[in-house]
Protein backbone atom coordinates (compact mmCIF):
# COMPACT_ATOMS: atom_id res chain seq x y z
CA UNK A 1 0.00 0.00 0.00
CA UNK A 2 2.72 2.15 0.92
CA UNK A 3 4.68 1.59 -2.29
CA UNK A 4 1.66 2.49 -4.19
CA UNK A 5 0.77 5.58 -2.61
CA UNK A 6 4.70 6.49 -3.32
CA UNK A 7 3.95 5.84 -6.80
CA UNK A 8 1.24 7.72 -7.24
CA UNK A 9 2.80 10.65 -5.66
CA UNK A 10 5.16 10.46 -8.19
CA UNK A 11 2.92 10.50 -11.38
CA UNK A 12 1.10 13.49 -9.84
CA UNK A 13 4.16 15.74 -8.90
CA UNK A 14 6.67 14.92 -11.66
CA UNK A 15 4.66 17.36 -14.15
CA UNK A 16 5.55 19.96 -11.70
CA UNK A 17 9.27 19.61 -10.97
CA UNK A 18 10.40 21.45 -14.29
CA UNK A 19 8.39 24.91 -12.95
CA UNK A 20 10.22 24.20 -9.20
CA UNK A 21 13.38 24.22 -10.65
CA UNK A 22 12.96 27.27 -13.25
CA UNK A 23 11.22 29.11 -10.24
CA UNK A 24 14.13 31.16 -9.31
CA UNK A 25 15.61 31.89 -12.96
CA UNK A 26 13.58 35.61 -13.36
CA UNK A 27 14.91 36.58 -9.93
CA UNK A 28 18.40 35.15 -10.51
CA UNK A 29 18.22 37.22 -13.47
CA UNK A 30 17.30 40.09 -11.81
CA UNK A 31 20.19 40.22 -10.12
CA UNK A 32 22.54 38.94 -12.66
CA UNK A 33 21.60 41.86 -15.46
CA UNK A 34 22.92 44.99 -13.47
CA UNK A 35 26.21 42.86 -13.57
CA UNK A 36 25.83 42.79 -17.18
CA UNK A 37 27.85 45.40 -19.77
CA UNK A 38 28.34 46.13 -22.95
CA UNK A 39 31.73 46.30 -24.73
CA UNK A 40 32.83 48.21 -27.94
CA UNK A 41 34.28 52.02 -28.83
CA UNK A 42 33.19 55.67 -28.45
CA UNK A 43 34.02 58.14 -31.52
CA UNK A 44 32.53 61.62 -31.26
CA UNK A 45 33.37 62.32 -34.63
CA UNK A 46 31.14 59.29 -36.29
CA UNK A 47 27.58 58.80 -36.39
CA UNK A 48 26.79 56.77 -33.91
CA UNK A 49 29.50 57.27 -31.91
CA UNK A 50 29.06 54.38 -29.76
CA UNK A 51 29.94 51.02 -31.23
CA UNK A 52 28.91 47.52 -29.96
CA UNK A 53 31.30 45.17 -30.30
CA UNK A 54 29.99 42.25 -27.74
CA UNK A 55 29.26 41.54 -24.10
CA UNK A 56 31.06 41.78 -21.06
CA UNK A 57 30.16 41.24 -17.07
CA UNK A 58 31.39 42.98 -13.85
CA UNK A 59 33.73 40.96 -11.88
CA UNK A 60 36.72 40.95 -9.05
CA UNK A 61 36.16 44.80 -7.13
CA UNK A 62 33.29 45.62 -9.35
CA UNK A 63 35.68 47.58 -11.70
CA UNK A 64 36.64 44.58 -13.40
CA UNK A 65 34.75 43.52 -16.94
CA UNK A 66 35.07 40.14 -18.35
CA UNK A 67 34.72 39.65 -21.84
CA UNK A 68 36.22 38.11 -25.34
CA UNK A 69 39.62 38.92 -26.22
CA UNK A 70 38.34 39.12 -29.82
CA UNK A 71 35.81 41.66 -28.60
CA UNK A 72 38.24 43.96 -27.64
CA UNK A 73 39.76 46.04 -31.04
CA UNK A 74 43.39 45.68 -31.93
CA UNK A 75 44.00 48.90 -32.90
CA UNK A 76 42.05 52.22 -31.98
CA UNK A 77 41.41 55.42 -33.98
CA UNK A 78 43.40 57.06 -31.49
CA UNK A 79 43.98 60.37 -33.76
CA UNK A 80 40.17 60.33 -34.08
CA UNK A 81 40.23 60.12 -30.41
CA UNK A 82 38.33 56.64 -30.08
CA UNK A 83 38.63 54.79 -27.06
CA UNK A 84 37.53 51.58 -25.78
CA UNK A 85 34.35 52.14 -23.73
CA UNK A 86 32.22 49.86 -21.10
CA UNK A 87 28.16 50.90 -21.65
CA UNK A 88 26.46 50.12 -18.74
CA UNK A 89 22.43 50.22 -17.93
CA UNK A 90 19.98 49.82 -20.20
CA UNK A 91 17.76 51.59 -22.93
CA UNK A 92 18.68 54.04 -25.83
CA UNK A 93 21.42 56.25 -23.78
CA UNK A 94 23.36 54.09 -21.27
CA UNK A 95 25.75 55.36 -19.15
CA UNK A 96 29.40 54.92 -21.06
CA UNK A 97 33.04 54.31 -19.15
CA UNK A 98 36.17 54.55 -20.46
CA UNK A 99 38.18 51.15 -19.99
CA UNK A 100 41.38 49.97 -20.77
CA UNK A 101 42.71 46.05 -20.96
CA UNK A 102 44.68 45.19 -18.33
CA UNK A 103 44.94 41.07 -18.77
CA UNK A 104 44.38 38.88 -22.20
CA UNK A 105 45.05 35.44 -22.75
CA UNK A 106 44.86 34.79 -26.13
CA UNK A 107 44.60 30.70 -26.12
CA UNK A 108 41.21 30.88 -24.41
CA UNK A 109 40.11 34.28 -26.13
CA UNK A 110 39.31 35.94 -22.72
CA UNK A 111 40.27 39.73 -21.70
CA UNK A 112 40.14 41.51 -18.47
CA UNK A 113 39.25 45.27 -18.86
CA UNK A 114 39.41 48.15 -15.87
CA UNK A 115 36.72 50.65 -16.10
CA UNK A 116 36.78 53.88 -14.62
CA UNK A 117 34.34 55.62 -12.00
CA UNK A 118 32.70 53.80 -9.16
CA UNK A 119 32.35 50.20 -8.91
CA UNK A 120 29.50 48.36 -10.14
CA UNK A 121 27.46 45.21 -8.67
CA UNK A 122 29.47 42.11 -9.98
CA UNK A 123 29.08 38.70 -10.77
CA UNK A 124 30.78 35.93 -8.79
CA UNK A 125 32.89 33.50 -10.51
CA UNK A 126 31.47 29.50 -9.45
CA UNK A 127 33.17 26.16 -9.58
CA UNK A 128 33.46 25.06 -13.25
CA UNK A 129 34.96 21.77 -12.39
CA UNK A 130 31.71 20.38 -11.17
CA UNK A 131 29.49 21.48 -14.23
CA UNK A 132 28.22 18.26 -15.51
CA UNK A 133 26.64 17.28 -18.92
CA UNK A 134 22.77 17.89 -19.04
CA UNK A 135 23.10 20.64 -16.06
CA UNK A 136 20.41 23.69 -16.78
CA UNK A 137 22.28 27.03 -17.24
CA UNK A 138 21.36 30.58 -18.74
CA UNK A 139 23.48 33.31 -20.56
CA UNK A 140 22.67 37.32 -20.88
CA UNK A 141 23.97 39.58 -23.03
CA UNK A 142 23.62 41.61 -26.19
CA UNK A 143 22.91 39.19 -29.40
CA UNK A 144 21.63 42.07 -31.51
CA UNK A 145 24.04 44.90 -30.56
CA UNK A 146 22.29 47.87 -29.79
CA UNK A 147 20.26 48.57 -32.84
CA UNK A 148 17.40 49.70 -30.42
CA UNK A 149 19.12 50.89 -27.63
CA UNK A 150 20.91 48.84 -24.34
CA UNK A 151 18.17 46.21 -23.92
CA UNK A 152 19.86 42.51 -22.47
CA UNK A 153 18.41 39.63 -23.53
CA UNK A 154 18.55 35.83 -21.49
CA UNK A 155 18.62 32.22 -22.75
CA UNK A 156 18.20 29.12 -20.38
CA UNK A 157 19.29 25.89 -21.81
CA UNK A 158 21.71 23.17 -21.07
CA UNK A 159 25.07 21.86 -20.80
CA UNK A 160 24.23 19.43 -23.79
CA UNK A 161 28.36 18.11 -24.02
CA UNK A 162 31.98 18.88 -22.63
CA UNK A 163 34.54 17.63 -25.61
CA UNK A 164 37.38 19.11 -26.35
CA UNK A 165 37.98 22.41 -28.31
CA UNK A 166 39.16 20.33 -31.52
CA UNK A 167 38.14 17.79 -33.65
CA UNK A 168 39.51 15.63 -36.18
CA UNK A 169 39.19 17.39 -39.50
CA UNK A 170 38.13 14.21 -42.21
CA UNK A 171 41.04 15.19 -43.95
CA UNK A 172 44.45 16.93 -43.83
CA UNK A 173 43.17 19.62 -46.17
CA UNK A 174 40.51 20.81 -43.34
CA UNK A 175 42.89 21.83 -41.04
CA UNK A 176 44.02 25.31 -40.48
CA UNK A 177 47.07 26.81 -38.52
CA UNK A 178 45.02 27.43 -35.71
CA UNK A 179 43.47 24.32 -35.46
CA UNK A 180 47.22 22.55 -35.83
CA UNK A 181 47.83 24.26 -32.93
CA UNK A 182 45.19 23.79 -30.79
CA UNK A 183 45.58 19.98 -31.11
CA UNK A 184 48.86 20.36 -29.54
CA UNK A 185 47.34 21.60 -26.65
CA UNK A 186 43.19 21.23 -26.90
CA UNK A 187 41.13 21.53 -23.58
CA UNK A 188 37.11 21.22 -22.78
CA UNK A 189 34.59 23.38 -23.48
CA UNK A 190 31.07 23.34 -23.04
CA UNK A 191 28.50 22.90 -25.92
CA UNK A 192 25.07 24.48 -25.19
CA UNK A 193 21.51 23.90 -26.54
CA UNK A 194 20.62 27.26 -26.74
CA UNK A 195 21.20 29.58 -29.33
CA UNK A 196 23.25 32.44 -29.05
CA UNK A 197 24.66 35.15 -31.42
CA UNK A 198 27.74 37.09 -32.44
CA UNK A 199 26.54 40.02 -30.04
CA UNK A 200 26.52 37.50 -27.09
CA UNK A 201 30.48 36.93 -27.55
CA UNK A 202 31.81 37.61 -23.94
CA UNK A 203 28.35 36.90 -22.43
CA UNK A 204 28.36 34.99 -18.44
CA UNK A 205 27.21 31.49 -18.34
CA UNK A 206 25.52 31.37 -15.13
CA UNK A 207 23.93 28.76 -13.06
CA UNK A 208 20.18 29.74 -13.19
CA UNK A 209 19.46 28.82 -9.07
CA UNK A 210 22.48 31.04 -8.02
CA UNK A 211 24.02 33.34 -10.26
CA UNK A 212 26.77 32.00 -10.60
CA UNK A 213 29.69 32.40 -13.52
CA UNK A 214 30.68 29.11 -14.91
CA UNK A 215 31.78 30.13 -18.16
CA UNK A 216 31.83 32.47 -20.88
CA UNK A 217 30.09 32.66 -23.98
CA UNK A 218 32.18 32.11 -27.19
CA UNK A 219 30.91 32.94 -30.77
CA UNK A 220 34.08 33.27 -32.64
CA UNK A 221 37.36 31.41 -31.24
CA UNK A 222 35.23 27.66 -30.81
CA UNK A 223 33.11 27.56 -33.70
CA UNK A 224 36.14 28.36 -36.61
CA UNK A 225 37.68 25.50 -34.70
CA UNK A 226 34.43 22.88 -33.81
CA UNK A 227 32.96 23.72 -36.85
CA UNK A 228 35.07 24.21 -39.81
CA UNK A 229 34.17 20.99 -40.94
CA UNK A 230 30.80 21.58 -41.68
CA UNK A 231 29.49 22.77 -44.54
CA UNK A 232 26.85 25.04 -43.01
CA UNK A 233 27.67 25.58 -39.01
CA UNK A 234 25.37 24.79 -36.57
CA UNK A 235 23.38 26.61 -34.40
CA UNK A 236 24.79 25.45 -31.32
CA UNK A 237 26.52 27.64 -28.59
CA UNK A 238 30.05 27.34 -26.72
CA UNK A 239 31.35 28.98 -23.94
CA UNK A 240 34.94 28.85 -22.43
CA UNK A 241 34.81 27.61 -18.63
CA UNK A 242 34.71 30.14 -16.09
CA UNK A 243 38.32 27.86 -14.79
CA UNK A 244 40.26 29.66 -17.08
CA UNK A 245 38.94 33.35 -16.54
CA UNK A 246 39.76 32.46 -11.98
CA UNK A 247 43.30 32.07 -13.51
CA UNK A 248 43.46 34.95 -15.56
CA UNK A 249 41.95 37.30 -12.59
CA UNK A 250 44.64 35.65 -10.23
CA UNK A 251 47.31 37.22 -12.60
CA UNK A 252 46.21 40.59 -11.60
CA UNK A 253 46.56 39.98 -8.19
CA UNK A 254 50.08 39.22 -8.27
CA UNK A 255 51.00 42.66 -10.04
Amino acid sequence: MRTRLFFLLGVFLFPLLPVTVLAGLPETVALVRPAVVGVGTMQMTRRPPARLLGTGFVIGDGTLVATNAHVVPEVLAVEDQEYLAVFVGRGKYPQRRRARQVAMDLKYDLAILKIEGDPLPMLRLGDSDRVREGESIAFTGFPIGAVLGLYPVTHHGLVSAISPIVLPASSGRQLTAKMIRRMRDPFDIFQLDATAYPGNSGSPLYLPKTGEVIGVLNMVLIKESKESILEKPSGISYAIPGKYLKALLETLKDE
